[in-house]
C-alpha cells in the first residue's frame, strides 16, 4: 500500500509518532514493535503465539496500515506470516470487530495490538474469513488445532522454510571448508600430488606411457601378420 503520510494532518502525524514511540519503548507483553522512520503510517510488529494455543512457540509478523481517514477510521491489519486461523484471510487480512464497527478513535494502536493477540487465544468462527478454519473450529477442534500447529511449525518457528523471527546470522549457516596448502594439490588429490612432488615423478609417468605405446604397437603388428597368412 502507498504511504498516507502526506494525506494525514500534521497534528495526527504527531500523535501517531508519539504513540508509536511509546509502544516501541514499552511494548505490550509478547509483542515487538518495528517502527519505520520513513513511513509512520505503516507499523510492523511481531506477535508471540500465546501458550496453550496451537500457535505457541511461533512468532507471527504483522503490519498495521493507517489510512488517510485515521483516526476517524480504524487501521487495517494484515498477518505477514502464514497462519491457519478463522479470522485471518488467505492474503493475511484480519477480521476483528475493533478494526470495524467497534472502532473508536480514542482506543489507540496498543488496544488494537492486544485485541489481535487475544484473537489468537479466542478465535471467532462466526465472522470467519477462512471458512475451513471456522468450520473445523466448531466441528473438529482436534483437527483444527493440528492444522494450525502444522502451519505454525512451518511458517512461524524459523528454521527450514520459516518466515519469521530475526534475520539469520551468516555464521549460523554452513560455512565453506577451510583448506591449507597449495590449491593445485587440493584439485589433484593427495595421491597425485605426492607423485608430482617426487624427484622422478614426471619421469615415471613418461616411462609408463612409453611402455604402454610399445606394447600396443607390438599387438597391432602381430594382428596384421596373422591376417596376411
Amino acid at each position: 500500500m502507498n504511504s498516507n503520510v502526506e494525506n494525514l494532518p500534521p497534528q495526527v502525524l504527531r500523535l501517531v509518532y508519539k504513540e508509536v514511540s511509546a509502544l516501541a519503548a514499552d511494548p505490550p507483553e509478547g509483542i515487538k514493535i518495528y517502527p519505520s522512520e520513513e513511513d509512520i503510517t505503516e507499523l510492523h510488529t511481531a506477535i508471540e503465539g500465546p501458550e496453550g494455543t496451537p500457535f505457541a512457540g511461533g512468532v507471527f509478523r504483522m503490519r498495521l496500515v493507517l489510512g488517510k481517514d485515521f483516526p476517524a477510521a480504524p487501521p487495517k491489519g494484515y498477518f505477514l506470516t502464514k497462519i491457519f486461523h478463522p479470522n485471518v484471510g488467505h492474503k493475511g487480512e484480519i477480521c476483528v470487530n475493533v478494526l470495524k464497527r467497534d472502532w473508536r478513535a480514542e482506543l489507540g494502536l496498543r488496544h488494537v495490538l492486544l485485541t489481535i493477540k487475544c484473537l489468537l487465544i479466542h478465535p471467532n468462527p462466526e465472522s470467519a474469513l477462512n471458512e475451513e478454519a471456522g468450520r473445523l473450529l466448531l466441528e473438529d477442534y482436534a483437527e483444527y488445532a493440528s492444522r494450525a500447529r502444522l502451519l505454525t511449525e512451518i511458517h512461524a518457528m524459523g528454521g527450514h522454510g520459516g518466515t519469521s523471527g530475526a534475520p539469520q546470522d551468516p555464521a549460523d549457516g554452513p560455512q565453506p571448508k577451510k583448506h591449507a596448502g597449495d590449491p593445485t594439490k587440493r584439485a589433484m588429490g593427495p595421491g597425485v600430488a605426492a607423485l608430482g612432488n617426487g624427484a622422478n615423478g614426471s619421469t615415471t609417468t613418461s616411462s609408463s606411457s612409453s611402455n604402454s605405446n610399445v606394447v600396443g604397437k607390438k599387438k597391432t603388428d602381430k594382428k596384421r601378420a596373422l591376417r596376411r597368412l
